[in-house]
């Protein structure tokens, strides 16, 4: 199986920055062809929502809140994803969720990391 581990996630104030990256592991030779990779956000209370995504041809996405502060980008050959985050605002605080597209074969495949916990303080 393929996992994806994200990290750098924490407390920061308002205004601050904060660095993500997700990392894929695992069985990575199931990997046949990577889609695209990116970020999602949990808020409590709310849907999961896009923040940012980049395709393997290397177009980019941005949620409309994110743009102008957050920064995507990708390690192709080592299957990993960034997120610089500027500008920090409270209503960034959210989990925080790595997601992978890829083909397994023939078989397209979606995988999830398990979050991690970004906190902007006001």
């Amino acid at each position: 199986q393929v996992q994806l581990v994200e990290s750098g996630g924490g407390l920061v104030q308002a205004g601050g920055s904060l660095s993500l990256s997700c990392a894929a592991s695992g069985d990575i030779a199931r990997i046949e062809h990577m889609i695209a990779m990116g970020w999602y956000r949990q808020a409590p209370g709310k849907q999961r929502e896009l923040v940012a995504i980049s395709t393997r041809g290397g177009s980019t996405d941005y949620a409309d809140s994110v743009k102008g502060r957050f920064t995507i980008s990708r390690d192709n050959a080592m299957n990993t994803v960034y997120l610089q985050m500027n500008s920090l605002k409270p209503e960034d605080t959210a989990v925080y969720y790595c997601n992978a597209q890829y083909y397994s074969g023939t078989t397209p495949t979606n995988t999830w990391g398990r979050g991690t916990q970004v906190t902007v303080s006001s």
